[in-house]
């Protein structure tokens, strides 16, 4: 049986960076995983043997990649792979889950993507800081959560400067302008009745410009931004207050419980109330880390 530690992490109230799982696993020889596909980024690490992934690029096509101690992989959400361990020589790696409104930046900064998902290190000096982050996390799996979402973000610094590939931002700094601005706007008007076209102008643009950038540079549209920050926003409510349903939907921009209630389930799967009542928060005096 394959020696395996790893942890999940509670990550519904980090956006731009969520952090959901992450462990070790030393693999028996030929021990696979997959075909399968994730909601999330995942990152593996080798730190030593070798082993196969099996990946569908931006195509669809299924490609072969022979990977090594020293290199990584990059899994892309909702694309089918497989992995398996050398017969001889079987892998022993090191992985993160993480997801967020940033992710797919930081990726894309750090070069890799689904035509090629292979980490290669440019700095051993940097990859050497980006190991020893996914190192600390699992050996301090038991700190609360913004401290360990604290050394991903460290984990992410070192692994963008270590990549082998990784180049400037395809977008403009006037671009960047426009993106911060709306960020902004957002973070402070979201409870109010605002709409993408309140957002673009803020910005001096036309909407659909203005969604074109937004969706190159965030990975969704601004409808789909808005609302899955309101409802992160929600959920913090849900769980760490005794407002109502309807106070907390008002409380994030949606006046209507009706319309909160659907918004909500589109983004969670269940309604408020059932995520509130798994998830609501429970002050112990008598809690013990994992």
């Amino acid at each position: 049986m394959s020696n395996i530690t790893f942890s999940i992490f509670p990550s519904q109230n980090f956006v731009d960076l969520s952090l959901y799982q992450f462990g070790r696993e030393q693999c028996n020889p030929s021990h696979s995983y997959g075909p399968a596909a994730r909601n999330r980024y995942l990152f593996h690490y080798i730190l030593s043997g070798t082993g196969t992934l099996m990946a569908d690029d931006a195509k669809g096509h299924t490609q072969t990649y022979q990977i090594r101690s020293g290199q990584g992989f990059m899994i892309f959400p909702e694309q089918i792979n497989t992995y398996i361990a050398d017969r001889n020589l079987p892998w022993e790696y090191i992985w993160v889950e993480f997801d967020g409104l940033r992710a797919k930046e930081i990726v894309e900064f750090a070069g890799l993507s689904k035509d090629h998902p292979i980490y290669k290190a440019r700095s051993q000096e940097m990859k050497t800081v980006m190991v020893n982050e996914l190192i600390y996390m699992n050996e301090h799996r038991g700190e609360p959560p913004f401290h360990l979402v604290g050394h991903l973000y460290l984990f992410m610094d070192a692994f963008t400067r270590s990549s082998a590939s990784m180049r400037v931002s395809k977008s403009s700094k006037l671009q960047d302008f426009y993106i911060h601005e709306a960020l902004a706007f957002i973070e402070q008007y979201f409870q109010n009745n605002i709409s993408v076209e309140d957002i673009a102008n803020t910005c001096g643009l036309n909407r659909s410009y203005f969604g074109k950038i937004f969706r190159e540079a965030m990975g969704r549209s601004p409808q789909e931004f808005l609302m899955k920050y309101r409802m992160t926003k929600a959920a913090e409510l849900l769980k760490l207050t005794d407002l109502s349903i309807a106070d907390v939907g008002s409380a994030v921009g949606y006046p209507n419980q009706l319309h909160f209630s659907r918004a909500f389930k589109n983004v969670y799967g269940i309604s408020p109330r059932e995520w509130r009542n798994k998830n609501r928060f429970m002050p112990s005096h008598d809690s013990v880390k994992e």
